[in-house]
């Protein structure tokens, strides 16, 4: 990408939950955009959003979108990715895609700005945003990698705003037929058998996507696949369990990491105060420690709760939370987009 005082961005999917935050994360960090399209399906082109102050107008996404832009934003889902992606980068735009379409490609960089930033330079026009549960725990992970990583235990507990917007409407009308006591008619989250679904409201669920063959599902594989391949550390072994919570914004992860040497707490709460965005709240004598509601609206990555395995000094257990629309998702793309500019010559 030439270097350039400002340049033209384009978002696609700009009227969704995640849309809607990198256009607003765009503003808030200040990134020299000289002009922005506003991208969406023709369903929701029309609307009108604000950017630094100046109302724009949602388009219909077509090829041609793509014309002029130099950094393109996607966050319309796989499908959209798959047909769009390549048709902007013939136009000459950089895409950084938040779906799954592109993650795994072997030719397709996938980046925690904070973690493999020099991934970018190897990209050929795409490059994948990681899924939200994988980029917190990068970041958590990198700031203890030189202490050598053998094993990755780790348990989630994931905000249902991770399923999108229809998913917290759904959380918010059960907890409403709950208190009126009434039955719940929502039919976003899995299915017990037909048109039955499980409450969310009060509740827990292990399952996170759709179930595949080996009896773990899509997300807990996206753990494994995507934490090896930002690590580089293709024979890491991770052992996931993906957990869908009934709160709003924000995920949470349990892990527990052997490594190959013994390693104290001490020296762990060390190296991530160190790490770029990483912020350690770890104070069980005056109960500080991160939460969702602590995470929400920021990009950055808090950890606490760090402790040593009590059978194994070669064993960390320690608590990670992210806002899962920001850091998990548009704040990263828009580091990514950071990433870019400073790069550029």
């Amino acid at each position: 990408m030439k270097k350039k005082e400002r340049y033209r961005f384009a978002v696609l999917g700009a009227t969704g939950a995640v849309g809607r935050r990198m256009l607003s994360t765009l503003e808030r960090r200040n990134v020299p955009v000289e002009d922005i399209k506003l991208l969406a399906s023709p369903r929701s082109a029309g609307q009108r959003l604000t950017f630094r102050g100046q109302e724009i107008e949602v388009e219909a996404v077509a090829p041609d979108s793509f014309a002029d832009v130099d950094i393109a934003l996607f966050s319309a889902g796989a499908a959209a990715s798959e047909q769009y992606a390549p048709e902007a980068v013939k136009r000459g735009a950089i895409v950084i895609d938040n779906s799954s379409a592109y993650r795994m490609h072997a030719e397709v960089p996938l980046v925690v700005p904070e973690v493999n930033a020099h991934a970018l330079d190897a990209h050929k026009g795409i490059i994948a945003n990681p899924n939200c549960s994988t980029i917190q725990l990068m970041v958590a992970l990198h700031s203890l990698r030189e202490f050598g990583l053998e094993h990755v235990v780790i348990s989630t507990y994931q905000a249902v705003s991770g399923m999108g917007q229809t998913a917290v409407d759904a959380l918010l009308d059960e907890v409403d037929a709950f208190r009126a006591g009434e039955a719940s008619k929502q039919t976003v989250f899995p299915v017990v058998k037909q048109d039955t679904h499980y409450p969310m409201a009060f509740n827990v669920l292990p399952q996170c996507d759709i179930f595949l063959d080996n009896g773990y599902t899509k997300e807990e594989m996206k753990l494994v696949n995507e934490s090896r391949k930002i690590l580089e550390l293709p024979d890491l072994r991770v052992s996931p369990t993906a957990v869908r919570v009934p709160v709003l914004y924000g995920h949470a992860e349990s892990v527990a990491v052997r490594f190959t040497q013994p390693v104290t707490p001490e020296a762990a709460r060390e190296r991530m105060r160190k790490a770029e965005n990483l912020i350690v709240v770890d104070d069980p004598a005056t109960y500080a420690y991160p939460h969702p509601r602590m995470a929400e609206d920021t990009g950055e990555t808090y950890v606490g709760r760090i402790r040593q395995d009590l059978g194994d000094p070669h064993t960390l257990l320690f608590f990670v939370v992210a806002d899962n629309l920001l850091k998990g998702a548009a704040w990263n793309a828009v580091q990514i987009a950071e990433a870019l500019i400073a790069r550029a010559n």
